[in-house]
This record gives C-alpha cells, sequence and structure tokens, in this order.
C-alpha cells in the first residue's frame, strides 16, 4: 500500500511539472475565444410617453433610462415572454383604457408589474397582471376572498387600476407621478413632492424601486414599439392568441367547478385557465352574486385551427 501511494504521489508531481511552465518563464498564451457580439441598446436624445415629450439629456435621466434598456434587452426569456402575451391580452384590455381616457401608454405599466403574466403572486402578496394588494384591490371594488379573487380577473382588474390611474392623475397631473404612486403609493408620492419642492417625479429623490420604476416604464415602451431594433425576432405564428370564449352567467352556488366543467365540454385546467379569478373549487355564493364565467371554444385552443391576429405589427418580422 505504501509503495502505491508513493508512486502515486511521484506521478502526480511530474504531471503537474509537465503542466506547469518553468518558474521565471513566460506564461502560455490561452488560445483566443470567439464571444457573441454585445451591443449596448441607444438611448434617444427624447422621446413621447403619455402624449408628452420626456427630454433624455439630463445626465440622470439618460443613465436611469440605460440601466432599465439594457436590462430589458438582455432579460430575453421574461422580454421575449411579454411581446408573446401582449398579442393575447392588449386586445382586452386596451379598450378599457380608453373608455376610461386613459392613455394607452400605461399598458407598460403591466407589463412591467406583472410580465403579463396572469397568475402572477409576488412576495408581497400582490396579485394579477395589475399586482394589486388585496386591501388596494377591495378599496377600488374588486371582491378578494377565499373562492373568488378579482384580481385575477383581467377585465375587472384593468378597470380598477384605471380608476386609480384617474385619481391618481387628478392628484398629480402627469403620468410620471401616477406611475410612481402605483410603485410607492400616493401618500408617498404626495408627500415627496411636497418636500422635495417638485411638481414631477422624474426630479424626486426615492427609493431605488420607485426612482427605477418610472425608467421601466419608458424602457418597456421602447422595446415594445419596436422589438426589432433590440434584436427580438418573432413570427406572427410565435404570438400568443387571444381565447375567444362563450360567455355563461352563473348567480348562485356551484358546488363542485371540476363537475361543472366537464358538464360546459370542457376540463377543470381549462375552465382556471380562462378563468383564474376562480379560487376552489366550489363557489358558496350566498349573496346571489353575479358571476361570468368564460367557456373556451374549442378551435381557440387549437394551434391549427385557431384565428391568428396580430395586435401590433412592429412585434413580428413576417
Amino acid at each position: 500500500m505504501k509503495a502505491i501511494l508513493k508512486e502515486t504521489i511521484i506521478l502526480s508531481a511530474s504531471l503537474l511539472a509537465v503542466s506547469m511552465p518553468a518558474w521565471g518563464a513566460d506564461p502560455v498564451p490561452l488560445k483566443p475565444t470567439a464571444f457573441a457580439v454585445v451591443e449596448n441598446p441607444e438611448v434617444p436624445l427624447s422621446m413621447e410617453f403619455a402624449g408628452n415629450k420626456v427630454a433624455l439629456d439630463r445626465i440622470d435621466m439618460f443613465e436611469r433610462l440605460d440601466r432599465e434598456l439594457t436590462a430589458f434587452t438582455y432579460t430575453h426569456g421574461n422580454t421575449l415572454l411579454m411581446i408573446k402575451r401582449a398579442n393575447r391580452y392588449f386586445p382586452e384590455m386596451a379598450p378599457i383604457l380608453k373608455k376610461n381616457g386613459i392613455p394607452m401608454d400605461m399598458l407598460y405599466l403591466a407589463c412591467i408589474e406583472s410580465t403579463l403574466n396572469p397568475r402572477a403572486y409576488s412576495g408581497a402578496k400582490a396579485a394579477g397582471l395589475w399586482q394589486f394588494m388585496a386591501d388596494t384591490a377591495k378599496q377600488y371594488g374588486l371582491e378578494v376572498n377565499d373562492y373568488v379573487d378579482e384580481r385575477y380577473n383581467t377585465e375587472k382588474a384593468t378597470d380598477a387600476a384605471c380608476r386609480y390611474m384617474k385619481a391618481a392623475y387628478q392628484k398629480y397631473g402627469n403620468w410620471e407621478s401616477v406611475a410612481a404612486s402605483y410603485n410607492g403609493g400616493m401618500g408617498r408620492i404626495s408627500t415627496e413632492l411636497q418636500k422635495q419642492l417638485a411638481s414631477s417625479a422624474y426630479d424626486l429623490y426615492l427609493t431605488d424601486e420607485t426612482s427605477r420604476y418610472m425608467f421601466r416604464l419608458l424602457a418597456c415602451k421602447l422595446i415594445m414599439d419596436n422589438p426589432k431594433a433590440y434584436g427580438y425576432q418573432l413570427d406572427r405564428h410565435q404570438l400568443y392568441q387571444p381565447i375567444e370564449c362563450d360567455e355563461v352567467t352563473v348567480d348562485g352556488p356551484v358546488e363542485d367547478w371540476p363537475t361543472w366543467a366537464q358538464d360546459h365540454g370542457i376540463s377543470y385546467m381549462q375552465l382556471r385557465d380562462a378563468n383564474p379569478w376562480i379560487r376552489a373549487k366550489s363557489l358558496p355564493n350566498k349573496d346571489g352574486k353575479t358571476y361570468k364565467v368564460k367557456i373556451p371554444k374549442a378551435d381557440s385552443l387549437s394551434r391549427a385551427r385557431q384565428k391568428r391576429t396580430v395586435y401590433n405589427t412592429n412585434w413580428v418580422t413576417k
């Protein structure tokens, strides 16, 4: 055993001597490796957001947008999913913003809140596309309990977000402060605007998260307006299509949603996917409240048979 150990040590030392350059000798040059070219996204001198020109000549404005634009550009997975999901959800959300007099650019607020994941749930317990906290959701008319959570209802949550944004705009008069308040709360933004003698959230010294928030919104718009300019190439068949549904009115209790789904020609999984606001396998509904339940059409659930639409032709290369 000792002899074998001695031979192993001698062999290892010999191999190490062969692999290492002699003391004082020049180091062995590394072979060149081909790296992919990484291009920094260009930050414009100005851009338009919610109907207003945003000047980006100020160093702080430039650097804050550069940070977020770089992050969005190279977070490939999330940005790709956001573009593909937008084709499904923007057609439902945009008319609600228009009805409420909210600029279309505020759709991007939902993008940065949830990456347009309708089942998004944060560590802070914010939920849905618009990431409402439960108390705020109830304040703006959404039902939140163990059986129903309308933060996951695209139509109702978007309408509630519009009511919030309208109230904030009446208070601030500009959309960047509305966006900052969506992240930081109206109380805090109002207090800081007053204490810092400012009229726009762009000029506030805030926590890093809230300070970044407005510039994430701008970066999201730049990329969503022209993904090809930032290296994103999608074909129209890769976009997620809106799911066409019939609606069934429920104004009483549902003892068992899986059975209800089967009786309506779909699976429980398909029912929950189309109606993520359903939060349990039953619905007591003691007050006889009316709910609209979506039943996906069979053709809409098939890649081969679904109708293909493109909400924004800038999103696709062909």
